[in-house]
């Protein structure tokens, strides 16, 4: 029963609550479980995505490598290996770095409240993305990466810059 348009409802121990349609979630901020994918290469330079012109948020907003809403029964780590491949066309060994709860305001009126679970990876694969899911992509550096953040921070997707400081630490 693996339905791309609902998503799993949790409470803020990540303990499944139910499901509710994916648009209805975003709009109401009720807390939902979610996936970050980060790859980096062997230089350590971030892989980065630019989101769609026509997602339904965040569209042109740079942002982690992949990231995704597991369906129901899905296992995170699966999911996640998922969506690189849907969205990035690509593979790389995944691990589970840590998981954390945010809750922010988008465009078109959306909040995203997500318990989301984040998972790094390091590959020198390179891209093939989806042209429905990604307008572009790129490797950045932290030191650069940081700088835009700073500079420029409409940029970036909400959850991306909460993402980086965390993500920051755990490489250090």
């Amino acid at each position: 029963n693996l339905n791309p348009d609902l998503v799993i409802l949790v409470n803020e121990n990540d303990e499944v609550l139910g499901e509710m349609e994916k648009m209805e979630a975003h709009r109401k901020g009720v807390l939902h479980r979610a996936i970050s994918v980060l790859v980096f290469n062997s230089k350590g330079k971030w892989l980065l995505q630019q989101r769609a012109a026509h997602k339904y948020h965040s569209s042109l907003l740079w942002s982690n490598t992949a990231c995704t809403h597991p369906m129901s029964g899905e296992d995170t780590i699966i999911a996640a290996h998922r969506r690189l491949k849907e969205e990035m066309g690509m593979q790389s060994p995944l691990k589970k770095a840590f998981s954390f709860q945010y809750k922010a305001e988008l465009d078109g009126d959306m909040i995203e409240h997500e318990l989301d679970h984040v998972f790094i990876g390091n590959t020198e694969n390179v891209p093939k993305v989806n042209p429905e899911e990604v307008e572009s992509y790129r490797y950045i550096s932290t030191t650069d990466l940081e700088s835009e953040i700073t500079t420029n921070p409409n940029e970036f997707t909400e959850w991306f810059k909460i993402l980086f400081d965390r993500v920051k630490k755990e490489l250090n």
